[in-house]
């Protein structure tokens, strides 16, 4: 959605917004028009009615000038279970008839970021494509889990909802509580009182949101490492909803915005979901951690690997060549990380779930493994096809 409001026509805006205190007018100055136009943004993506709304949070970065502005903009949830916040980076530019604003996953707001001035190289690099047409169809998603590699927390509630939309969510605490960025990218402090909730940036389309911080750092396009603080595991619900108990809310994003993360890899666990919200479980090969059990974080799946999975433990087989007609030559425990170096057809296996495939993974050793036992995230090469 794409609102172009001109300064001129502000006191019709005051009156539509219905927000008490809101300056809108010619003498009030370009940001003030600037965070009308964007609370009005906000208010035609809000599925509740204005009055019962709470108000939105427009929060406008320090680099803001009188023509670009640049920020986040969040419609804040009740402070009550099951309610959950929205939020966007929005864009905007002034002209002699006003303020053009968008908000993030809108056409406008790729081709306004990606000319902005007030944006660093890095954020018109990230901010200003538009992926609406692009598709999920690569489940490794590239990311760890969002705390210390080696360190094991608890896996508090299975794939549930931020933003009332798909279960993208899943809840983390434990070990030392220390939340970090799982993988690097581009950092934004979404709340207007600078706690709470991060959103991280990364490449290939993918962000990661955390919510509940406390000791969170403050960011506007920060950089951050793979791996760098963020904040510590709590409470915080300065944009609403609810906690109960320390923890970080950790929600998965595609192509600006919320994507199911169930049947995703973070951290080489595949996150399932189950009937009800909150429960599920996370399968590492054959190991499965319920709701309550612990995930080793052993950090990001390469997107040249699979993770062995036999459906049961034990270990798979390697062949000579592409099939069960080749010599036995080695084989793999349920739960490793295998190297692959090109794929072949061979003869047809079933695995977990019934997947079916006659796709082999060679390895580096020239051996083969039936990819009815492997876990790529795919069901096609993912490093080409063998000569």
């Amino acid at each position: 959605m794409r609102l172009r409001i001109a300064i001129a026509a502000s006191a019709v805006l005051t009156a539509l917004i219905g927000f008490a205190g809101v300056a809108t007018s010619a003498h009030a100055g370009p940001k003030a028009d600037l965070t009308a136009a964007v609370r009005q943004l906000l208010i035609s993506r809000s599925k509740t009615s204005i009055v019962a709304a709470p108000e939105p949070q427009v929060n406008i970065a320090s680099r803001t000038t009188n023509t670009w502005g640049f920020g986040t903009a969040v419609l804040v949830a009740k402070k009550a279970a099951g309610a959950y916040p929205e939020g966007w980076l929005f864009i905007a530019h002034r002209d002699k008839k006003g303020w053009t604003a968008a908000l993030e996953g809108e056409p406008a707001f790729a081709s306004l970021a990606g000319k902005s001035p007030i944006l660093s190289s890095a954020e018109r690099q990230v901010l200003g494509v538009d992926r609406r047409a692009e598709k999920s169809v690569d489940k490794r998603t590239g990311l760890r889990l969002p705390y210390a590699n080696g360190q094991a927390w608890l896996l508090t509630g299975g794939p549930h909802r931020m933003s009332n939309t798909v279960r993208s969510s899943i809840d983390l605490s434990g070990g030392d509580g220390r939340v970090l960025a799982a993988r690097a990218g581009l950092a934004y402090t979404m709340c207007s009182s600078g706690k709470g909730w991060l959103r991280v940036i990364h490449d290939r389309g993918w962000a990661t949101d955390y919510y509940h911080l406390s000791g969170n750092i403050k960011a506007s396009g920060k950089k951050v490492a793979d791996g760098e603080f963020l904040g510590d595991i709590g409470n915080d619900v300065s944009c609403g909803g609810s906690s109960t108990g320390a923890h970080v809310h950790f929600s998965l994003r595609f192509n600006n915005k919320y994507v199911a993360i169930d049947g995703t890899a973070i951290g080489k666990w595949v996150i399932e979901e189950n009937k009800a919200l909150y429960d599920g479980y996370a399968l590492h090969g054959s190991t499965r951690a319920e709701v309550g059990n612990e995930l080793f974080n052993y950090g990001r799946l390469g997107f040249r690997q699979g993770i062995v999975d036999t459906n049961g433990g034990g270990a798979t087989i390697h062949r000579s060549g592409p099939g069960t007609g080749y010599a036995q030559v080695g084989e793999t425990p349920d739960g490793e990380t295998i190297d692959i170096v090109c794929s072949k057809r061979g003869t047809l296996h079933v695995g977990r779930n019934g997947f079916t495939t006659n796709l082999w993974s060679k390895l580096r050793d020239g051996s083969y493994i039936s990819d009815a036992f492997l876990w790529t995230g795919r069901s096609d090469p993912v490093n080409g096809w063998c000569p």
